[in-house]
């Protein structure tokens, strides 16, 4: 949607990026487009959340709790959903969740900002409003969705120090990866 300046923290007006191209430069090795993906061919899959979730999984950064989820996106989820296989999702990612499997248990962190340092606290009303349930969770926990082999951390969507984050990150891939062996 946007190619943010990241030392600015603005939109640039002039500048374009390829997703895919991005993701490459990121994952420094061999990318496949999401439409390509196939659930028989891996154990589980993880959404990393950012405002690239809001802006280019979805429209919820403009349409909030009435967003499309593209479509590739919602396919994975509900076929890794329909064949057991557990789904990961941060920072701002569990509305996707939220949105194409209703009724899931998922965190964005708390629920009120406590003087900014829960910025985006709002959302819990929103995946509320998605029919969804959220779960109060410190930035460094991950809730599990034991039903539905749903697992996410809050991630970003607190104002703290990044191994606080990291610490959240990693233990939603590590139950992740539990649900994934049993």
């Amino acid at each position: 949607m946007h190619v943010v300046d990241h030392t600015k923290g603005q939109p640039s007006e002039t500048e374009t990026r390829n997703v895919l191209t991005e993701s490459a430069r990121i994952a420094r090795g061999k990318i496949t487009d999401l439409a390509k993906l196939r659930t028989a061919d891996h154990d589980a899959a993880i959404f990393p959340g950012g405002f690239g979730a809001a802006k280019n999984l979805s429209t919820f950064a403009v349409h909030g709790k009435d967003c499309t989820v593209h479509r590739d996106v919602e396919r994975v989820l509900k076929e890794f959903h329909q064949a057991g296989k557990p789904i990961g999702l941060c920072c701002i990612a569990p509305v996707l969740a939220a949105k194409v499997l209703g009724g899931v248990e998922v965190t964005v962190g708390h629920e009120q900002e406590e003087d900014g340092k829960w910025p985006y606290a709002g959302t819990a009303e929103v995946i509320k409003a998605l029919g969804a349930k959220h779960c109060v969770k410190e930035v460094t926990e991950a809730h599990v969705d034991q039903k539905n082999k749903v697992v996410t951390t809050p991630a970003f969507m607190c104002e703290t120090a990044l191994h606080h984050v990291h610490e959240g990150i990693g233990a939603m891939v590590k139950k992740v990866l539990e649900l994934a062996r049993k």
